[in-house]
């Protein structure tokens, strides 16, 4: 086997792991390099002091501590592309993992609505809602004959009723009628009475001549 080889671990075949491992593994690499960026942002910011420190004072010192700026600047950045390309990686794998459970689920939901079916096919539906129409309509037809009313009276002509039901109710419109117009009319009051005797007028001419004649034929005689 190569050094190649056994750096890279191809002599021997790995199990393949699990996209729940392959997951972890990336988040416990993402852990590590964000470790490393806050160590190098650190090692930045004191390399920064070092040049501002020294400046004109020691020239070589100064420039000293901003190579090694630039450089950490650089392993930094490399960092930072780093755990893009893990975090898109380690997202990737998550998407996937979400995608092949949902197929998983709607293989087993197709299978379920399969076997649920498999003794079913659309003739068997339509007899079996036919006989369910043809008992509901014997179910009704029961229900309306032990509603019916009994066959007594069943021989009275129902004209002859009519009749006489619209004779009665005629004489009770009449009736109405009747006592409606004793409401209507009037009543008259007669004037009552006098309980005094009326004072006596005076006597007519045909009286005051039978008197005279009477006077007369007295002092003739």
């Amino acid at each position: 086997m190569s050094g190649l080889g056994r750096l890279f671990g191809r002599g021997k075949k790995e199990k393949e792991p699990t996209p729940e491992e392959a997951i972890q593994k990336l988040k416990d690499t993402e852990k590590i390099l964000i470790k490393k960026q806050e160590f190098l942002e650190q090692k930045i910011q004191q390399e920064l002091q070092t040049a501002k420190k020294h400046g004109t004072k020691n020239k070589r010192a100064a420039l000293q501590a901003l190579r090694r700026k630039k450089r950490l600047e650089q392993q930094l950045a490399q960092t930072d592309g780093t755990l893009s390309t893990l975090e898109f990686q380690r997202e990737a794998i998550e998407n996937a993992t979400t995608n092949a459970e949902v197929l998983r689920t709607m293989e087993l939901a197709a299978r379920g609505m399969k076997k649920a079916y498999q003794d079913m096919d659309i003739d068997k539906v339509d007899e079996l809602m036919a006989d369910i129409t043809e008992q509901q309509e014997v179910a009704q037809q029961i229900s309306d004959a032990i509603s019916r009313p009994l066959g007594f009276g069943d021989d009275v002509d129902e004209d002859e009723l009519l009749e006489e039901l619209e004779e009665l109710e005629q004489e009770e419109l009449a009736r109405e009628l009747l006592n409606v117009d004793k409401e209507e009319e009037p009543s008259i009051k007669l004037p009552s009475v006098p309980s005094t005797h009326l004072p006596a007028g005076p006597a007519s001419k045909v009286d005051e001549d039978e008197a005279a004649l009477k006077q007369l034929a007295e002092w003739v005689s």
